[in-house]
This record gives C-alpha cells, structure tokens and sequence, in this order.
C-alpha cells in the first residue's frame, strides 16, 4: 500500500514538474505576443510586401549576425582578420561591460556591431546585435542568452558604451519590432550619435519572424581623455 501510494506521489510530482517546464517554455512567447507584441506590431514596416521571415526551420543558425536580415550585409563584410572590440553596459538587465565585436558574426561569443554602421559617441547609428533564448535562461554573462530580456527594456532606461577610452551614456527612446526584411533600421542618421540593439522576437520561439529595435540617443559622454564626440 505504501508503496502503491509512493509511486502516485512521485507521478503526480512529475506531472506537475512537466507542466511548469511547459508553462516556462510557454508563457514567455504567450505574454510577449500578448503585450509588446501587440502594442509594437503596428510599427512593422509598412513597405515590407510579405512575411519577411528568415530562417523559420528550426535548425537554422541564428548565433551568425549575417542570418538576421534579408537584403543586408553579406556575411563577407562582417569577417575581418582584425577584430576589435568595446564595450557595453545595460543596468537595468544587468549587463555590465559585455564585449562588442566589431570585424565578426559570431554571437555565441560577442556582441556584434552590424558592418558599416558608425562607432559608438560619432554621428550616425551604431547597430549592435545580441542573441536571445527563453528569459528563464537569462544569464546576462552568456552570450547566448545576453539580449533575452531586452524587451524589458523602457524609454529613459540608460545604456553606457566604452569605446577608445571615453565613456558614452546612451538613453533608450524608442522600441519596436521589424521584420527582417525591413533594412531600414539599420540606416544611418548624422543629426545625433545613436545606438540601435537588435535581437530575435518573441524569447523563445523557434522561428524568430521578427526582429526588436531599441533605438537610444547619446546624452553626454564622461570625457576623460579631454575630448568631445562628432
């Protein structure tokens, strides 16, 4: 009889413990499509002709920055025998000082500053890439996982870069989803330093058909080499 009653025990443990790693795969795509994804999906390009998705079989690579927009840099312009790197720090998601890769697409490993877009405190837009997986496997020190809770992130929120010995503060303006055929995010605008963090949307989802835009405008970089950003 105790035996018996054990064995129901530990059933019914194992069904209750399969339906929360169900619920923890779930919930993340449901409230995402459910919230941001209902509220930003008017912004998806209106010129976009069709669904734009990139890639929707699940064994498709999306650690290779060249596999994330249709019409974009070819994955020749993101390899460079000389790859250099800074830095960025995300407080509100914890990110502190995470390696920004200028000259590769491999985001297991980096961040990845999209080919010919402007370095961080000049004119223009610089556009960097992070990957995501389920925000239950949020780990803001795994490259892999580093950009899962980007969608958390609000206007105001502050993002600082270290680039070539000066620091740059950065502050969030806008979010809004793409898909990955919309390129034009990725354009240049010389009337202020801006900063562009990419990743795949919603966490979670296998396909990833779309592609979340936090746009930031620089504040004030701390100067500490005597010097001012142009």
């Amino acid at each position: 009889m105790n035996k018996n009653i054990l064995l129901k025990v530990a059933a019914v443990i194992c069904g209750i413990s399969g339906l929360v790693i169900l619920a923890g795969v779930l919930v993340p795509i449901i409230s995402y499509e459910g919230s941001f994804g209902a509220k930003y999906s008017q912004l998806l390009s209106p010129i976009s002709n069709n669904n734009g998705v990139l890639g929707t079989d699940d064994n498709y690579d999306y650690t290779k920055a060249s596999t994330w927009f249709t019409g974009g840099a070819a994955r020749e312009a993101f390899i460079s025998k000389n790859i250099s790197y800074y830095t960025i720090s995300i407080p509100k998601l914890k990110i502190d000082t995470a390696s920004v890769a200028i000259g590769g697409e491999d985001l297991s490993k980096h961040l990845i500053q999209y080919p010919g877009t402007a370095l961080p405190g000049k004119r223009g837009n610089a556009v960097i890439f992070g990957h995501s997986i389920l925000p239950i496997f949020y780990n803001p020190k795994d490259y892999i996982s580093i950009f899962s809770t980007l969608p958390s992130l609000k206007a105001g929120d502050e993002i600082f870069v270290a680039y070539d010995g000066v620091n740059y503060n950065y502050r969030v303006e806008d979010l809004f989803e793409v898909l990955p055929s919309d390129i034009e995010v990725l354009e240049q605008d010389s009337t202020d330093s801006f900063l562009t963090l990419v990743t795949c949307v919603p966490p979670g989802d296998p396909r990833k058909p779309k592609r979340l835009i936090v746009r930031a405008r620089i504040v004030a970089p701390e100067d500490i080499n005597g010097t001012t950003w142009n």
